[in-house]
């Protein structure tokens, strides 16, 4: 492999290991990449269902706002790398963008891979070195990064950007080695935890498995307090053992731990519609189909995979016939309509999260520079820093935004 001593070496080609090599080797310093998969990106590839979410156009206090965890240590970092700046660079590379619905940026092609492609294709015009090995351990002289041990030997380098991932989809190479490294250079890794996952919920939801449902309210109760701990209006679905889709992703990422009986979930099936107007549509679909079961009367109203369930929750058999249907009974389903309830009993494996939520104490890190507050010349970006966002783009905004601070103070540095 030979003695070359690199300006700047990132462990991991991620989005924010990626970005940070572009950055850092834009800016002059002699730059590689250690990637222990034999393509680089492999996790980015998949986002967004394999067509990449990779911003969201807004400024950033928005992104802030879309931030449950440490919004303020990324104040810095987003001010100088904007959505608007992430836009520009992908459109100037040649992957025209497009806004969805809730100001969500993807390729126009629709494929991630393009965006892959461009960061790939950008780093070998800069001449950043991909090295194809697996990652050992960061090395340190005196409080000074000195390297990278890999299984092919060491790598010295002047700076070191550990870009390794979380712990979520680990097939993709996100197995948690950025966090051993980060502590055996004596920092802190707060609990980590699944983020922006499917939640399980008592007996699961086996038989409406793979409905979706649209324009509902999803709301999360903590035993004991008033307030939710989340409620938002959007789409959601459910899974063999629960529930997932936006809605549910986002409310896994404001939630603690799940023990028995702490949290419990309500879907408001028609929050267009009070109770009051919603009593009075079900009366009148009950008195124009007066002989029909009920089960079949409230087609009309709801996907057929949920009634069964909402029924139950009412109390109210389905082969009764609307107009046999008394007040309390329709008080209870009107009631049920407005907030069909959901027992959370867990939070699905975290090689199933989108995120990890938890990581390198923010307390550790130069906000302005990713740089480590312990050990000089080492540097910080993306996922495996304590920083977690909501779905619509906000994860990979601080990937690039963390990324373009390390890579830009590691060149800076020398």
């Amino acid at each position: 492999m030979g003695r070359q001593i690199y300006d700047a070496v990132i462990v991991g080609a991620g989005a924010a290991g990626m970005f940070a090599a572009v950055t850092a080797a834009g800016a002059g310093a002699v730059t590689a990449v250690i990637e222990r998969n034999e393509k680089a990106g492999r996790k980015l590839a998949i986002t967004g269902k394999g067509r990449c979410n990779v911003t969201n156009d807004c400024n950033a206090e928005t992104v802030m706002k879309n931030l449950p965890k440490n919004p303020k240590f990324m104040y810095s970092a987003l001010s100088e790398l904007p959505p608007s700046a992430v836009m520009e660079f992908f459109e100037n590379e040649g992957v025209p963008l497009k806004t969805e619905r809730g100001n969500r940026v993807f390729p126009v092609s629709d494929k991630a891979y393009d965006i892959v492609d461009a960061l790939y294709n950008k780093m070998k015009k800069l001449g950043v070195k991909l090295i194809n090995a697996r990652a050992e351990e960061v090395c340190a002289v005196n409080g000074a990064v000195s390297g990278v041990m890999t299984e092919r030997g060491l790598i010295p380098a002047r700076s070191v950007i550990i870009a390794t991932g979380g712990l979520s989809y680990p097939g993709t190479g996100s197995t948690g080695d950025g966090y051993e490294f980060a502590r055996n250079l004596g920092h802190t890794v707060t609990p980590l935890k699944p983020s922006l996952v499917p939640l399980e919920t008592r007996g699961g939801c086996a038989d409406m498995a793979g409905l979706s449902l649209k324009n509902v309210t999803f709301t999360v109760l903590e035993a004991g307090k008033k307030k939710p701990v989340f409620r938002e209006m959007g789409e959601m679905l459910f899974t063999h053992t629960g529930v997932s889709g936006p809605l549910v992703l986002s409310a896994s990422s404001v939630m603690g731990e799940i023990t028995e009986g702490r949290y419990s979930a309500y879907i408001d099936l028609k929050p267009a519609l009070d109770t009051e107007t919603l009593n009075a549509r079900v009366m009148r679909d009950f008195g124009e189909r007066k002989n029909v079961q009920l089960a079949n009367a409230l087609r009309g109203l709801l996907p057929g995979a949920v009634i069964p369930a909402v029924l139950e929750a009412a109390g109210i058999g389905g082969s009764k016939q609307c107009n046999a249907v008394t007040r309390e009974e329709r008080a209870a389903l009107v009631s049920v309509l407005k907030g069909l309830p959901l027992e959370i009993t867990g939070y699905r494996p975290i090689a199933e999260a989108i995120i990890t939520d938890g990581g390198i104490s923010v307390k550790e890190i130069d906000p302005r520079t990713m740089e480590s507050k312990l050990i000089s010349g080492l540097y910080f970006a993306g996922e495996i820093i304590d920083v977690t966002g909501f779905t619509g783009g906000f994860n990979l905004q601080t990937a690039w935004a963390t990324g373009f601070a390390a890579g830009r103070a590691a060149a800076a540095g020398l």
